[in-house]
This record gives C-alpha cells, sequence and structure tokens, in this order.
C-alpha cells in the first residue's frame, strides 16, 4: 500500500518529464500490486489471517485490517490485473504528454489502493471511506478525456449511480452499528440473532447497495455508460475487479446476518437471471465494441448473483451439497471473469489504439493488420464463451452441475426450478456465443471499413504482453483446472462450513476437463501444422464474390447491427428491441433514404435518466445556498449544531 501511495504522490509531481512521470507511477503501481498479490497467494496458500488494528480520533473509527482466505481470494486478482494494467496502461499512454500521465497515475494508484483497502477493511468507517475514495478516483478516472461531452455525461451518470448506492451503504452500517454498539466488524458477528424482518431490511439494503456497484440488473446502468469512456486499462480493471470488490462486500455481510431464508436466495436469482438475459441481450445491439462488452459485464455479473442465489436457496432448503456446487461455481466464475474480461477490454484498447475506432462498422481486417492482438482478442472470446482449452468452462460446469442436482434433488414444483435455470442458462450462453462471434467476424476478419482500419497499426510490446500474460493465465486455467478448483473449495468452506468437504468427497470435480482442454490443443496443433504443409503448394487467388455485383464495397459486408437482427426479430421483448427509424428504398429510381439505429437502454432512458434529472434540478434550485458570505455559512453551522444539540437533549 505504501508503494501505490507513493507512486500516486510522485507522478503529478514529476509532471513536467513525461517517462519520469509513466515510470514513478505505473513502476511504483507495479511493485505494490506485486507485493500484494505475493500477500494474498500467501494467505490463500497457508489458510492463515492477518490482522492489525490502530486507534483514530474520529469517534467509532480504527484503522482494522483483516486479510482472511475470503479477502485474499479477492485481492489475488485485483492485484494481478492492477499489475498488468499498470504495465498496459504504461503502453496506452507512451504519447500522452507530461502532465496528463501524472494526474492518470495518480488516480490509478489510489483506485488500487483504494479496492484494496475496501477488501481488507474491519471497520464500517474505514471500509465506507476506502469505498467513496474507490468511488471519486475511478470518476476521475472515466472523465479522462472530460472535453468530449459523451465522456462527461457517462461520469455524470456513473456518480450519481454510485452515490446512491452508497446512501443505501450508510444506513445499512448505521443500522448494524446501533444494533450492536459498534461499526467493527468483529462486533457485527452479534448480528446472528436478529429478527428476520430487520435481518431482510439490512439484507435488501446490502444487495442494493452493493449491488448498484457491481452492476447488477436493474442498477447496472451506470456501467455500459462508464466503461467505454475510460482509458481501456481502467476499463478492465473496473469490470474485472471493481465490480468484485461489490460482491466481496456481500459476502462478507451475509457472513454476519441469521442464516438466509429462501427468499433472499429467490431474490438474488431472479435479478441474476433477468441481469444475465438483459445483458447479453443488449451485449448483441451495439455496435461499440466496448459498450458491447459492458453490457457482456453485466450479464456475468448476473450468472455470478444467479449463483449465489441458488446457493442461499438450496442451503435455506437443507440441500447442502447443492448449495456447495452453486457457490463453488460463483466463486470459479468470479476469477475467470476477472482474467477473461480483463483481456477483451485491453485487446478492444489494442484496436482503438491500432484502428482509431470503437466502432465495429469502421472495423474489418484487423486481424491481418493487428495478428497478434487479434489472436489474442479471439482467445478471449473462447475463455468467455466456456469453449476449451480456456479457463471459462470450469465455473459454468460447476454452476451446471449445482442445477442438475437441484433438479434431481429437489421435491414438488421446486424441481422444477434449476430445470428451467439450465435452460435459461444455456439460452444465455448461446447469446454469448452469438456476441463473440460478432465482435470477431464484424471487427477482426473480411475487408476494412473504414480508412483506419485500413491504415492499422499492431499494439506495441507491453500492451500485447499484458494480454499475453492473462490468456497464458485462461489457458493455463483450462488445461490444469486444479489451479482453480483446489483454492476455491478452500475458500467455499470458509463461507459456508462444511462446503469443502462435501465438494472433496464427493468425487464430482472436473479435473478431467483439463485432460479435455489437452486433446483439442492438440486438435489445435494438428490443423495448424496440416495448413502450414498445404500453404506450400500453389495457391491460387481471386477476388472474393460479390453476390453479383461486379464492383462491390465494403460497405455491402454484414454490419454489426444486421448480424444480431434475426435474434432481434424473433427473441426481443419491446424493451431489448433497438429502435429504428427510416424508410426502404423504393421504385426503380430511388431516392435519399436516411436509416437511424438506436440500441439504447431502456432502463437508463425510462427510470433513471428521469430521476437524475430531478436530482440535477434538485441540485441547481439549493445552489441558491452558495451565497458565498461568510456570515451565512456560519449561521448554517450555528443552526446544524443547534439541531444536534436539541436531538441529543431530547434523547
Amino acid at each position: 500500500m505504501l508503494s501505490l501511495l507513493i507512486g500516486a504522490v510522485a507522478a503529478p509531481v514529476l509532471g513536467r518529464w513525461p517517462r519520469r512521470s509513466a515510470l514513478a507511477g505505473f513502476g511504483l503501481a507495479v511493485l505494490g500490486s506485486l507485493a500484494g498479490l505475493c500477500a494474498a497467494a500467501l494467505v490463500l496458500l497457508t489458510g492463515q489471517t492477518i490482522a492489525f488494528s490502530l486507534p483514530l480520533t474520529l469517534p467509532g473509527a480504527s484503522f482494522a485490517i483483516l486479510v482472511d482466505p475470503l479477502a485474499a481470494f479477492f485481492l489475488a486478482p485485483l492485484f494481478l490485473i492492477s499489475l498488468l494494467g499498470a504495465i498496459y496502461g504504461s503502453g496506452y499512454l507512451a504519447k500522452a504528454d507530461g502532465p496528463a500521465t501524472g494526474r492518470h497515475c495518480f488516480f490509478y494508484n489510489l483506485l488500487v489502493l483504494s479496492m484494496a483497502l475496501v477488501v481488507c477493511a474491519a471497520n464500517a468507517i474505514l471500509f465506507l471511506f476506502a469505498w467513496e475514495c474507490m468511488s471519486l478516483t475511478s470518476f476521475f478516472l472515466v472523465i479522462s478525456d472530460h472535453q468530449e461531452a459523451p465522456v462527461r455525461r457517462a461520469g455524470f451518470t456513473y456518480i450519481l449511480a454510485t452515490h446512491l448506492g452508497a446512501a443505501a451503504l450508510f444506513a445499512l452500517f448505521l443500522l448494524a452499528g446501533a444494533k450492536t454498539g459498534s461499526l467493527d466488524f468483529a462486533a457485527f458477528n452479534g448480528l446472528h440473532d436478529l429478527p428476520p424482518l430487520f435481518a431482510g431490511i439490512l439484507f435488501l439494503l446490502a444487495l442494493g447497495g452493493f449491488g448498484s456497484k457491481a452492476g447488477l440488473f436493474p442498477f447496472h446502468v451506470w456501467l455500459p455508460e462508464a466503461h467505454p469512456a475510460a482509458p481501456s486499462h481502467v476499463s478492465a480493471l473496473m469490470s474485472a475487479v471493481m465490480v468484485k470488490t461489490a460482491i466481496y462486500a456481500l459476502l462478507r455481510i451475509l457472513s454476519f446476518l441469521p442464516p438466509a431464508p429462501a427468499w433472499w436466495g429467490g431474490l438474488m436469482l431472479v435479478l441474476g437471471v433477468a441481469g444475465g438475459l438483459f445483458g447479453i441481450g443488449m451485449a448483441a445491439t451495439q455496435k461499440d465494441l466496448k459498450r458491447s462488452l459492458a453490457y457482456s459485464t453485466v450479464e456475468n455479473v448476473g450468472l455470478i448473483f444467479m449463483a449465489l442465489g441458488f446457493w442461499l436457496y438450496a442451503q435455506a432448503t437443507h440441500h447442502y451439497f447443492t448449495a456447495a456446487l452453486a457457490l463453488a461455481g460463483a466463486l470459479l466464475h468470479i476469477w475467470n471473469h476477472c482474467l477473461f474480461k480483463s483481456l477483451l477490454f485491453m485487446g478492444a484498447g489494442s484496436l482503438l489504439h491500432g484502428a482509431g475506432t470503437r466502432d465495429l462498422n469502421e472495423m474489418g481486417g484487423l486481424l491481418r493488420r493487428m495478428p497478434r492482438t487479434g489472436l489474442l482478442l479471439i482467445a478471449g472470446a473462447m475463455a468467455v464463451t466456456a469453449l476449451p482449452p480456456f479457463n471459462g468452462l470450469v465455473g459454468e460446469w460447476f454452476i451446471y452441475r449445482g442445477l442438475l442436482e437441484g433438479g434431481i434433488k429437489f421435491q414438488g414444483l421446486a424441481a422444477a426450478l434449476p430445470i428451467v435455470l439450465v435452460g435459461l442458462m444455456a439460452m444465455i450462453g448461446a447469446m454469448v456465443l452469438v456476441v463473440m462471434v460478432r465482435i470477431v467476424g464484424i471487427g477482426l476478419s473480411g475487408e476494412p471499413r473504414h480508412q483506419g482500419a485500413a491504415a492499422a497499426h499492431e499494439a506495441n510490446g507491453r500492451m500485447v504482453g499484458s494480454m499475453a500474460v492473462i490468456a497464458l493465465l485462461c489457458l493455463a486455467g483450462g488445461l490444469m483446472p486444479a489451479l482453480l478448483i483446489n483454492p476455491v473449495v478452500a475458500v467455499a468452506g470458509t463461507i459456508s462450513p462444511g462446503a469443502s468437504d462435501l465438494l472433496q468427497n464427493s468425487g464430482c470435480l472436473p479435473y478431467w476437463i483439463g485432460g479435455m482442454g489437452i486433446g483439442v490443443v492438440l486438435l489445435i496443433l494438428l490443423i495448424f501444422v496440416g495448413s502450414r504443409l498445404l500453404a506450400s503448394r500453389q495457391k491460387a487467388a481471386a477476388p472474393t464474390w460479390g453476390c453479383g455485383f461486379l464492383f462491390p464495397t465494403a460497405r455491402m459486408s454484414y454490419s454489426a447491427e444486421g448480424f444480431s437482427e434475426l435474434a432481434h426479430r424473433s427473441f426481443y421483448c419491446d424493451c431489448l428491441r433497438p429502435r429504428v427509424s427510416g424508410g426502404q428504398p423504393v421504385a426503380l429510381l430511388p431516392g435519399r433514404v436516411v436509416f437511424a439505429h438506436d440500441a439504447g437502454d431502456f432502463f437508463l432512458q425510462a427510470v433513471y435518466l428521469p430521476l437524475f434529472r430531478t436530482a440535477g434540478g434538485f441540485c441547481s434550485r439549493m445552489r441558491g445556498l452558495q451565497s458565498g458570505l461568510l456570515q451565512i455559512y456560519l449561521f448554517y453551522i450555528f443552526g446544524a449544531m443547534t439541531l444536534l444539540l436539541g436531538w441529543l437533549a431530547l434523547d
């Protein structure tokens, strides 16, 4: 943490010298992240707990730190992606001026530091302080290109949404502190004896507050706005890591509360399934590559919450082995998503860096011009679609296995629930495949559809190297699943006592997935060698068939919208279906026709934007209180103190 803090200070101080500023900021971020990664790995391997506390002068506050296996489980990917993101960012911003680099490194280091402090905090005030720092530093990183109006709008949406969630967290910790008499997490263990109504209120506050930061449907609206606006390595950090800190915090709060009733799990399950369907449905309609990946994050967060909800439901109905499988699947998907989503966002950033666009309709032919980036992006796409030999299959197998186990063991109408969930999860998986084929097919293959794509250049070594490390980790997770399964099984036992023993003694841990992955690798190598041998023969070159047109152009190829139009028409409800305006050419000599395709977020436009406008109008009216007169401000202070003293006297 000290290294990250020094890096945050040193980078802007050295802003006059761009290379020194970048070296200090990103270099110390790498060192700090490496040290944190080693500490997290040590706790995971040994099962030890690191804890200490320092008193603070603020009432109720203490600098209490706790790193147990659950915290280390989230710290490990946090520091790993932060380390690789710093290396990637140094290449991504290589041509930025010194002050801009200094500002960026300042907020980047503070973001990593605040996220780590959120996971380590064992006091409510320290947690909220770190949570607010995480929100503010990520906000300033999102608006790095604040000269552009869409970026400012994205930042405004993000800061409003995140503080709506923070309000719920303040209420959560105030109620918990009032009940236990302390704001230390150690005292929150006394919440185990809460009456059901009070426990349910705390659960709903936690779900709303943490769900908004996690991007859980329907609190997701900031995520597709902020991720495309941020620099790509920041998008990777936010999507892969920051949203997971909210899931960690929810798990931590659940450990303090009484055993969850079935309706807690049912609510999380419903929101998770809705988020999965909505997220992947919206991802298929976006022409902006990073926005499509952001909605994919909404989908993956939905899967995680679906698995966690099924865990709580199965545990409440005393199906403990089913619950253990669902919990392990959720934890595995958390790790896997950290890897492949950071790879995809970094790949999107490399395409933006090389071709100058995020618009899929302006790409095309990039695999030939950016082969290393293209292959790494394909690796990430295979991982997110759970295709061997990559890591995505391992976590989803556990979730499917848990659902099928529930279908066998549940009684009565409840037995239909997991079977329906299997079908919905399979539908989501099929749409994920459509989205990734769309990204690879439209963005990387074919011919360039824009001059930027035609003149695209490969990313530099630091950017490609960071992506290559993540791709190798995805591959290692698929070929050697024990690297993922064993620590997850151990951590599952700390969250749900007995889960580790149930999983280890079941004989159903899918180590065989590694053998299947090795077989796929050998098949790919065989195809590659065969293609190289055939490539030595004489080849004929001819233009691609143009469907009868003598002079075809790139504009005649499928667009990103056209690729997924069948899904729009066949499966989408009205709130998901893109809004199309404009006519079609008519007559033999048609006139000019204007066509517009809007894939906006229904919930953002119909629910949140009116709410944000109301909040903005209220704040504008309150601006009159800022008179600039010292006497008025002293009167405000006197009035507030009078009210507080009166409240204390009545109490």
